[in-house]
Formats: C-alpha cells, structure tokens, sequence
C-alpha cells in the first residue's frame, strides 16, 4: 500500500500503471523491486509489513528515480509504436521491454520521438534476435504440418499406453514430514524432521502422480484444479494456443505446454529447438504429475499436500457443505503459517464480509467468494506452470528450504492476487451502487 500510495504521486509514469492508477505487477516484479527499491540490499524496504523508516526510505528511492521512470515509461511508448510499425507480435511487451526501457533511460534520458526511432528500432532487432527461431510462429507451423501432427499423434498414443499404472504406496506421513520440515526453515529451529532427500529417494512424487491416474480414488486430479475430467486424458497436439484460453494443467495440449514454455522466456536461444520441445513435451506430458524431474513431482506432491489444507476464511466455514478432496490430511505447521498471514488479509475479510457470509454467487466478489472456498485449486493452478518452466529449463528442486520458498512463494502469490481482485470488486461496486454498499458494511 505505501508503495501504491507513492507512485499515484509521480507525473508521466502512466504506461507503467495499471487502470486504477497503481503500478502494474510488471512494473514492480521487473522494474522497482530489482532496479530501483533494491530489497536485497535496502532491507527496510523489504517485506509485506514496512515499519515507519522503511515506508519513509521506499518513499525516498521511488521518488529519487522519479525521472528515471518518467523516460521509462516514454522509451516503452515509444518501443510499442515501434513494435506495431515493424509488425512484431512475438512476446508479452512489458516481459520483453520494460527492463531494457529502464536502461536506456538511465544512459539516454527521456527519447526523443523522431531522433530516438532508431534506437527503438534496433533495440527491438536484439531482443527479437535473441529467439533464434523459437518463436510461437515456428510453433504453429511445425505442428500444422498435417504428416507430422499424425505422426505426434500416435507418439503420444503410445507414450500414454506405457504410463506406469502399478500399485503404489501412500505417502501422506511423508510428506507431511517433508512440509513440517520447511516450516522449520521458516524459523530455522534446527532438528528438523527429514527433508525432500528422503521423499526423492522413496520415488514419493512419481507414486502420488500415478495415484492421480488411479481409477479407484477417483476424481482428485479433478478435485485439485488440474483437469476437467474425473481422470486425466491423453494430451491432444492442438492447433492453436493463447494465454487468454489455456487450459488446466493436465488439460493442456502439447502447442499450449510449449507455447507457454516460450512465452515465458527473455532468451529462448538457450532452449532446445522447437522439435526437441515438442518431443520431450510429449515424454512430459505423459509422465507423473506432467513432469520428468523426480524433486518437481515431489515439490508438486507436497504442494497438493498443503494446498488442501488451506483455510483463507477460518477453520471452522465449510459453505455448501464443501469441504476438500476426500483425501485431505490435517493441517500442519506448514499451512497454520500460510494461513495465518492469509486470514488477516483485510481485503479478503471484507470479501467474506460482503459475499461468503451471504453466500453471495453473482457478480466479482462472489467469484472471488468462490474461490476462497477451494484454495487449493488457484493455488496449484499457479504452482504448477511453475514447476512446468523448472521442468523444461532443468531446474530442479534439492534443499528443502528451495522448496519452501517456492511453495510459500505460490502463496503470496495467491494471496496478492485475491487482494487485487478484491479491490477492484469494491471500487466497481462502489462507484456503482455507493449506497448498497454501504448499507452492507454497516
């Protein structure tokens, strides 16, 4: 909230801001955290909680680099019409740009229109460059040759029909251990119970990912957010993908899993060739949990793990009588953390104050009423495509205090996006009904 509050103040900064007048995610992900506040290095300014110097230090380098982010946002127009002028499609623009805007205007101040074009232009030429043909378009065309989508068909018929299906072990004490663990690298207590080394060596995270093909338990990918099908299906090639229309995870088709491989990427050169992508895609695709690293189908397991035990609006509110897969395990210390900071969210209170309490099932905040019932699944929606990218890059996870981080970090995540969401719900539903509104939270 400071931060909001300072960047409202800066003049010219409006390409770098979201509608309501904030920075955009992007803005702060790749611009002001690692360029101009500098938690690392300013640690007052770091955390969700800023004491009194630290919101006035925050203040302080955002204001001092006020300029600096005025011609940022200048180069960035101008890198857009640039864009749009050279027909370049390829890429999220604030991903591609926003960092490389931040340094020309650090060495060349704010651009000029004209003389500046050709700067832009080249600018442009070396970030695209940096593809080395992995482009969405290659993609598309390598996968709409009709000879080869056939023969990629039966490649995946015959990866899916050798999926191990044996009889596997349950490994919930395991992995509660292993969750139990990373809480201790919260605190650092030392004694720790056994950590992911031990869940990888028991092959844990391959046994739960054959369990979610199991037709005896049933639905529980399904009931997990992973698909729409009791059990997951045989990834189709596809013809198309676009962030807007993705599918689940397990739902994805094999152009949707690479595509988002490349979307995601600054410098796809140092990915394989697109036919390489695609094959190990496929291998991917049809291996447990839709991963081949055995610490990421851990990492995915013990996500699953904690994820079902998460409690954003008390343990005790079980709307609908809506209570979690069947097999969900008690909460440890691992999810009291996570749901401790969640439920004191003010934002998501005055959701559940609005909409949960009511049951309310229309409009934005029923939406978001809807999914703090089942956290679980926006939780693995988001751990997933993560885990997918670490997969692909050969980024595995070894030390258990790596996977904390990246499990608590999906829950901030989860928790700073349910608060956007919020607010924008109760801006629209107070400049539109003032009085209902207030009639409610009095």
């Amino acid at each position: 909230m400071v931060l909001d509050e300072v960047w409202r103040r800066l003049t010219g900064v409006e390409p770098l801001s979201g509608p309501h007048g904030g920075p955009l995610r992007r803005t702060v992900k790749l611009i002001l955290d690692p360029l101009v506040i500098r938690p690392v290095q300013h640690p007052p300014c770091a955390g969700a909680m800023l004491s009194a110097d630290g919101a006035v230090l925050l203040a302080a380098r955002v204001h001092a680099a006020a300029d600096v982010l005025a011609a940022t946002a200048a180069w960035f127009t101008l890198l857009k019409q640039t864009r749009r002028a050279l027909r370049i499609t390829e890429g999220n623009a604030q991903d591609l740009y926003f960092q490389r805007c931040f340094e020309l205007a650090t060495v060349s101040g704010p651009p000029d229109p004209i003389r500046d074009r050709a700067a832009a232009e080249a600018a442009l030429r070396e970030i695209h460059g940096l593809t080395a043909g992995r482009t969405t378009q290659a993609l598309r065309e390598y996968l709409s040759e009709p000879a080869r989508s056939g023969a990629l068909a039966e490649l995946i018929g015959t990866a899916w029909r050798r999926r191990p299906l044996t009889e596997v072990p349950d490994h919930a004490e395991t992995l509660a251990d292993l969750l139990d663990a990373c809480a201790a690298t919260r605190f650092d207590d030392g004694g720790r119970p056994a950590g992911i080394e031990d869940a990888i060596d028991a092959s844990v995270g391959t046994h739960t990912g054959i369990r979610l093909w199991n037709g005896e338990i049933g639905s529980l990918a399904q009931e997990l957010g992973l698909t729409l099908y009791p059990l997951p299906q045989p990834p189709g090639v596809g013809a198309s993908a676009a962030t807007a229309t993705l599918g689940l995870p397990l739902d994805r088709t094999i152009h949707e899993r690479v595509f988002t491989v490349l979307q995601a990427s600054s410098e796809r050169a140092d990915l394989p060739p697109i036919p390489e992508l695609v094959d190990a895609e496929i291998a991917r695709a049809c291996a447990p949990w839709a991963f081949l690293d055995e610490s990421l189908r851990v990492a995915a397991a013990a996500g699953a793990t904690l994820a079902v035990t998460l409690r954003p609006l008390g343990d005790g509110y079980r709307p609908n009588g809506n209570s979690g897969p069947a097999t969900q395990p008690p909460a440890g210390a691992a999810a009291r953390l996570i749901n401790g900071r969640w439920q004191r969210e003010a934002y998501v209170l005055q959701a559940r104050r609005l909409a949960v309490c009511t049951d309310a099932v229309d409009g934005p905040l029923g939406a978001i009423a809807a999914d703090l019932r089942v956290p679980w699944r926006p939780y693995l929606r988001r751990l997933w495509p993560r885990l997918h990218g670490r997969d692909v890059r050969e980024f595995p996870v070894y030390a258990t205090d790596e996977l904390w981080d990246l499990l608590d970090g999906v829950a901030r995540s989860v928790i700073l996006d349910h608060r956007m969401r919020v607010k924008r719900a109760l801006a629209a539903i107070a400049a539109a009904e003032p009085e209902d509104l207030e009639s409610r939270v009095g």
